[in-house]
């Protein structure tokens, strides 16, 4: 494979001319300048190069004379904007072979590099011609002799693979790669400042922690310097690093005009600060001194340890990637470890991968009889069949409720769950959780138990405040009943007074009936306005008025429902009784009826409306629960029993949001199978 170096200013031109080569014969190397691409002119590793000038003035030739100092006998091809003939023929006389205008024609190109090579195959057996090295120039290091032979680059290699038995140990693995340096280039001084990430789960971050860089190994430096000595990603070496992206010696005009980088040169007592980079930016610095003897390190010495900390870079990489996976793993190990779930981890072998202590709390008891860990076989029975069912099918199980054969009282909530690995239909693994219900069904049934009993409280307190103000009247025409019975008024009063009585016991009576009733009676088929004036007629009884009046509106053919009778007219009644007394001089009661559908069902829907001022949105909350009312007399049960009537029909009740200065509406919904429309 030949190289071919670009020497221009516009990376565009380079990948330009990528592009119109075959990368499998040319491997294209982009420099900006002469000096950038001196290590590969001071050993011959280019074939041809191909350079980005102008030839209209006496620019363009100076880089050709630059050119030729380093590489006299390397092929050049010429690419221009424009030139003129002067100074074209002058760039022929210092040895271009081509002067090719711009854009590049990739045809012509290829062409001229295979006439190129064609020419050049005689002449591959001389020796080449000495290159001219650049003034005070150190002697070269072993290490970037080109003219070493295979038994020493073999070696050399081994001694830079060695590092890799470091592989999951930073610290010790940039140690074993600075004496490596230190034995191959006689390195003086030498330090290495991380930009180490946070394990994202495990530590935590201050704002700027993110730009600091850290010493992590070194050879010449005192360890008490290290310890109390940063660099910065936005400052300084590392800021100029960042900034530059490649080496930086501490004699270049970036580093001399930066008085903080001069600081930090001196303090560490280094020459020279190399980028640590990886496929995604800079992990790191490192900054050398120059060798044992006091000679500096050249150019070529610290290209190649530009590659070598490359590669560095990436094993730090892969090392913290390695570490944080790790620390993650660690931390959710011990959360599985500490909950108080029971979490056991079944492999496709029927292998216990992971077992914490609830799961040997819960489902541990047979290893009192024998030693070691927790088995598949200890494992209930039941749930091991469910498992096998998961790991089979991949489908998750639960969450199910589960009671031991051996602890009828204990009660888990079972959950079983698959990994699957990438599009593998088969589960790898399954999860089993085990939550303990025990305590908790307890508690709830403690918390029913008290609810019920507040509930006996109240229903007491208003069955006794109820049949009081029922008894009142009564008891108060008992006591003089012997002395007035002949008296007319008397009678008429006692009356009227059993009558009273009678009609708010037997409702009490009903209610409590339907509220403890625990099933449906009989249902038949019920003309839908019928049902309505009878519980009108119902509700009228304990709310006589001789000025109220009911209006019922059927947008369609009459409706029949299907339900028990005496139960949707005693559920109408309560609804009715409230409109009635909702405006006692002149009661309305404003019904109507019609169907709808809603999600797809069918539905009768009944709305109840009264005259008066409407609920609070207090009441309309509150008025479907029990013993809530806002008047001194009843239970507060109508609504209740009504809902309840409801819902054993499968019904509801709703109570729109009220609007102000809207009378109230209450509706009741039954579904179309309870009811039908008739022909």
């Amino acid at each position: 494979m030949k190289t071919i170096l670009i020497l221009s200013d516009h990376p565009d031109f380079a990948e330009t001319i990528r592009s119109t080569l075959n990368t499998d014969h040319y491997r294209v190397v982009h420099r900006l300048n002469v000096d950038d691409a001196e290590p590969i002119l001071a050993h011959g590793l280019a074939s041809v190069a191909i350079l980005d000038i102008d030839l209209a003035g006496v620019s363009g030739v100076w880089v050709i004379e630059r050119l030729r100092r380093r590489a006299a006998k390397l092929p050049l091809i010429a690419y221009t904007n424009e030139s003129q003939s002067e100074w074209e023929e002058e760039a022929f006389l210092q040895g271009v072979t081509h002067v090719l205008l711009k854009p590049v024609r990739g045809r012509l190109l290829n062409s001229l590099l295979e006439r190129l090579w064609m020419t050049s195959a005689p002449r591959a057996m001389l020796a080449p011609a000495p290159v001219q090295q650049p003034l005070l120039r150190a002697p070269e290091s072993p290490l970037v002799d080109r003219n070493v032979n295979g038994p020493q680059t073999l070696e050399m290699l081994r001694d830079f693979s060695s590092i890799l038995t470091h592989s999951l140990d930073a610290e010790r693995m940039l140690k074993q790669f600075l004496m490596f340096l230190r034995e191959v280039l006689s390195i003086n001084r030498a330090a290495i400042f991380l930009n180490r990430p946070a394990a994202p789960l495990t530590e935590a971050l201050s704002p700027d922690s993110g730009r600091r860089l850290r010493a992590a190994a070194a050879i010449g430096l005192s360890s008490g310097l290290l310890e109390h000595f940063e660099l910065s990603l936005d400052s300084g070496i590392g800021g100029q690093l960042m900034k530059l992206g490649r080496i930086l010696r501490r004699d270049n005009e970036e580093a001399r005009v930066d008085g903080e980088t001069q600081k930090e040169f001196e303090l560490l007592s280094a020459q020279v600060a190399v980028p640590i980079p990886d496929r995604e930016g800079i992990v790191g610095v490192a900054v050398f001194d120059g060798r044992v003897t006091g000679e500096p390190l050249v150019n070529a010495e610290l290209e190649l340890i530009f590659h070598l900390l490359e590669q560095v870079g990436l094993a730090l990489r892969n090392i913290w990637l390695h570490d944080q996976l790790a620390g993650n793993h660690e931390m959710m190990t011990d959360v599985l470890r500490e909950l108080s779930s029971a979490c056991v981890v079944i492999g496709r072998d029927l292998k216990l991968l992971h077992v914490n202590k609830a799961a040997r709390r819960h489902f541990g008891h047979r290893l009192k009889n024998r030693a070691g860990d927790l088995e598949f076989s200890d494992l209930p029975q039941a749930l091991g069949a469910k498992i096998y069912t998961v790991l089979k099918t991949g489908a998750t199980i639960g969450p199910f409720r589960y009671q031991p054969e051996n602890s009828p009282n204990t009660v888990y909530s079972i959950s079983i769950v698959p990994f699957q690995r990438g599009e593998s239909a088969v589960p790898a693994s399954a999860l089993l959780t085990a939550d303990d219900l025990t305590q908790t069904e307890q508690l709830q049934h403690l918390q029913l138990e008290a609810a019920n009993l507040r509930l006996i409280k109240s229903m007491a307190d208003r069955l006794a405040h109820e049949i009081g103000n029922t008894m009142v009247p009564l008891s108060t025409h008992q006591q003089l009943l012997a002395e007035k019975f002949a008296d007319k008024e008397f009678r008429e009063s006692l009356d009227h007074a059993l009558a009273d009585g009678v009609r708010r016991v037997s409702r009490l009576i009903n209610q409590m009936r339907f509220l403890a009733r625990g099933g449906r009676s009989e249902h038949e088929a019920i003309p839908v306005q019928q049902l309505i004036e009878e519980a009108y007629h119902e509700a009228l009884k304990h709310q006589p008025s001789e000025w109220a009046r009911l209006t019922y509106e059927n947008g369609g053919p009459p409706i029949v429902v299907m339900g028990e009778r005496a139960a949707l007219r005693h559920a109408l009644a309560e609804v009715m009784l409230n409109a009635l007394q909702a405006n006692p001089k002149e009661p309305l009661v404003a019904v109507r009826a019609g169907t709808e559908t809603a999600g797809g069902h069918h539905h009768l829907k009944i709305e109840v409306q009264d005259n008066g001022a409407g609920f609070t949105p207090e009441a309309a909350e509150k008025v479907p629960a029990p013993f809530f009312t806002t008047r001194t007399v009843g239970l507060g049960l109508g609504l209740t029993v009504c809902r309840r009537i409801l819902e054993s029909h499968r019904g509801k009740l709703v109570i729109p949001p009220p609007q102000e200065g809207r009378p109230g509406i209450v509706q009741i919904s039954l579904p179309m199978e309870m009811a039908g429309v008739v022909e």
